[in-house]
């Protein structure tokens, strides 16, 4: 591609930060970066049409983690870390909210509910250490986090009693993103679409940046990517592919919430009277560890199963889109933010909890500048 004069001098001269990938952190740590430094030259570059990770793909889950979840990581982390994490999700989403306002987001406080199919032993898990998992939640909340429900959603094929989340919320991640596109561009900090970072070199003073389309020169280089972080040689990060239906609208939906199935391997929420429906990963764990956003047979014909047989048995639907995000997880749950180098720093490993704490890291990244 080659560029004008006017293209360079106005684009590509004397860029103070540039951050790659245009999602959730890379937009917070843009504005984060602009309220620190009001006169510095932000670039943000963006390999998709529209931010191409998660964070216009996700479900939509204000969470923070479910019972079942929780116990896992508290197999794996202490009790401490387990907090730390909980906590910088509720902040997060705190953080968001206050952002961007409820309404802009559609942010409703609808309570998150964790599904037991039959064979399922972990709800007796689940019970057991629900009131453990409550006292150790306390000091975040103030109250009791989880309790037991029972099924009144017309699901089958499943126990008669779940565990409910009174502090689970849902947001319109289409809308949320919108929002913070127009907040960035209203503070005068540029994105470029359609552009892939490829390479990148560092001397003293700058960072070196090739991309597809041209190659430029920055002080300091921000990588938010987080599922596609390791095309950059980032390690510790591997990218999730997570897949997801939606159906047409249905008439009388009274399913309210969001909804966590199989160690939340699924979950599903009511959208505009749609029910929305992602998962699958742990069909197959080697193969959706992958950056191609197609989706396969094996998984959404599991999903279409679980809507006909569990969500919807008595209701005839249609699906009407279906889609695929790329998520960054690894061997910890705790997000990667770090200095690479002098000049080079990074935001990544997200682990499906974007919209909780997206808004967070990316302050956090921004704030790595000294």
């Amino acid at each position: 591609m080659t560029l004008s004069y006017w293209e360079i001098k106005s684009w590509l001269t004397k860029v103070d930060y540039t951050i790659v990938g245009s999602g959730i952190v890379g937009l917070n740590c843009a504005l984060q970066l602009k309220n620190r430094f009001p006169n510095a030259n932000i670039l943000i570059l963006e390999k998709g049409t529209l931010p191409q990770g998660a964070s216009t793909k996700n479900a939509g889950f204000a969470c923070f983690g479910s019972l079942s979840e929780i116990i896992d990581d508290l197999k794996s982390h202490t009790e401490q870390e387990v907090l730390d994490l909980v906590n910088k999700r509720v902040k997060g989403l705190q953080k968001l909210r206050n952002t961007l306002g409820d309404k802009t987001i559609d942010y409703q406080q609808l309570g998150g509910y964790e599904l037991f199919t039959q064979n399922d032993n972990l709800f007796e898990t689940c019970i057991d250490q629900k009131q453990t998992i409550n006292n150790l939640m306390k000091p975040i909340f103030g109250d009791n986090v989880f309790s037991l429900k029972e099924n009144t959603f017309g699901f089958k094929n499943i126990k008669n009693q779940y565990s409910f989340n009174q502090f689970e919320g849902q947001i319109d991640t289409g809308r949320m993103m919108q929002a913070l596109l127009q907040k960035v561009l209203l503070k005068g900090i540029k994105i470029l679409n359609n552009v892939f970072v490829s390479a990148f070199s560092e001397d003293v003073n700058a960072v070196k940046v090739k991309t597809n389309q041209f190659s430029f020169s920055t002080s300091k280089l921000l990588i938010a990517t987080n599922g596609f972080a390791q095309a950059l040689n980032i390690p510790d990060v591997k990218p999730a592919r997570a897949q997801v239906l939606i159906t047409k609208p249905i008439k009388n939906l009274p399913i309210k919430g969001t909804f966590h199935l199989d160690e939340g391997y699924y979950y599903f929420r009511n959208i505009d009277n749609r029910i929305l429906l992602g998962g699958g990963r742990n069909l197959d764990f080697k193969g959706e560890e992958t950056t191609d956003l197609s989706q396969t047979d094996l998984i959404q014909n599991t999903l279409e199963t679980l809507l006909k047989t569990t969500i919807l048995p008595n209701t005839p639907f249609k699906v009407e889109h279906r889609w695929s995000g790329i998520m960054g997880v690894g061997n910890q749950k705790k997000p990667i933010v770090k200095t690479i180098s002098n000049n080079v720093f990074c935001g990544v490993r997200l682990g499906g909890m974007g919209v909780a704490i997206g808004s967070l890291i990316g302050e956090e990244l921004a704030n790595l500048i000294d």
